[in-house]
């Protein structure tokens, strides 16, 4: 235990001397991570939508009151002398509305009276939400006209739980407290492995007496008291910038937090050891690592939105389960009966990539 906790305190000095390393260590996930915030949105607000009104009457005017009082769109008034699809193509709005002459004759009769969404699907994505809010505003005018217009005998009442005011920080916030997470342990690792393979200094492990659980645990639990205090900061902008808490109980995530820093650690020594060359473990580490979380653990998209084919890949993607614990804690608390199994899966990868690099480490020094 002496040896591996010299070998720990090694690695800690290593990086508080070297001013770049502590500010790749601590400041900059601080800094990705309030760029992430600011850059990112999973909400539309202030969209152009050009309305084209050819009835003019109270109640068209009414319903145009109604987009212009959501938050997602900006109604632009279109002369109904020039084509709307004008608008698209000149990207001035995303959207087109167009009123038909006898709206409110048509609604006063208490019959259907269409109208007509014109929308920009260049964007896929852009265009279902400016269907879904468009088709919102519509619910709304017409619950607020209900005496006026023929009301199905069925409704539906919709409530959103956990997050009631869907605020798409509160989702991503998360995922890129994950990223950051995932890409900085793991690069100071690597790098740090790789550099003793580069400048030969792991020889002089080789001939020491220290064997390779000792040696790895000690790179490990040095790096990770990093690791943790990147966490802390992480945490502390989540709480002030993101606005979310603990919803439940915390010590899920405590528990996930300490085995997932081990596995990307683990995975970061494991490449750095295999690949002595610092811009090459680097490489593998972003295209093999850091990737592979940003793309298929649901950082950013659900999971259920990847395509199908590549769906069953998520599966094997250690930041996937860390993902389903850091939105259970901060969203859903459901506590150690809901995310048993992503705590245990995170720790099976901790575990194979550990074994991995004690494979590697105690191969080279018996051959030493």
């Amino acid at each position: 235990m002496r040896r591996i906790l010299a070998q720990a305190r090694k690695e800690i000095i290593q990086v508080l001397r070297d001013r770049l390393s502590l500010a790749l260590a601590l400041a900059l996930p601080a800094v990705m991570l309030i760029l992430m915030g600011t850059a990112f949105s999973l909400s539309v607000e202030d969209m152009p939508l050009v309305v084209q009104d050819f009835d003019d009457s109270p109640a068209s005017r009414d319903l145009i009151d109604t987009l212009r009082g959501s938050l997602s769109f900006r109604v632009v008034p279109w002369p109904v002398d020039e084509d709307p699809q004008r608008a698209l193509v000149d990207s001035a709005a995303r959207g087109a509305l167009v009123i038909p002459t006898h709206f409110g004759r048509e609604l006063a009769r208490g019959v259907d009276a269409p109208v007509q969404l014109l929308i920009d699907g260049s964007d896929a994505n852009t265009a279902k939400l400016v269907a879904g809010y468009a088709a919102e505003s519509t619910d709304a005018y017409n619950a607020a006209h209900a005496d006026s217009i023929l009301v199905e005998p069925v409704q539906t009442a919709f409530r959103l739980w956990y997050n009631p005011g869907r605020d798409s920080k509160k989702f991503y916030g998360p995922g890129m407290f994950v990223l950051v997470l995932t890409l900085f342990p793991m690069l100071l690792a690597t790098l740090a492995a790789a550099r003793e393979g580069e400048e030969k200094t792991i020889l002089q492990v080789y001939v020491s007496g220290i064997s390779a659980h000792e040696f790895l645990l000690g790179k490990i639990l040095g790096t990770m008291a990093i690791a943790f205090a990147q966490a802390v900061i992480l945490m502390a902008l989540i709480v002030t910038y993101f606005g979310m808490q603990f919803a439940g109980d915390p010590s899920p995530f405590i528990v996930a937090t300490i085995l997932y820093a081990f596995c990307v650690i683990s995975f970061g020594i494991w490449v750095g050891d295999a690949i002595p060359s610092q811009i090459a473990a680097v490489q593998v580490v972003s295209l093999g690592g850091y990737l592979l979380v940003f793309m298929l653990s649901g950082v950013l998209v659900p999971v259920e939105a990847i395509p199908a084919a590549l769906r069953w890949m998520s599966n094997l993607v250690w930041g996937t389960y860390y993902v389903n614990v850091l939105r259970d804690a901060l969203l859903q608390g459901g506590g150690w009966a809901a995310v048993w199994s992503s705590v245990a899966a995170i720790g099976g990868f901790g575990a194979l990539f550990y074994s991995l690099a004690w494979r590697n480490m105690r191969r080279m020094q018996m051959s030493a």
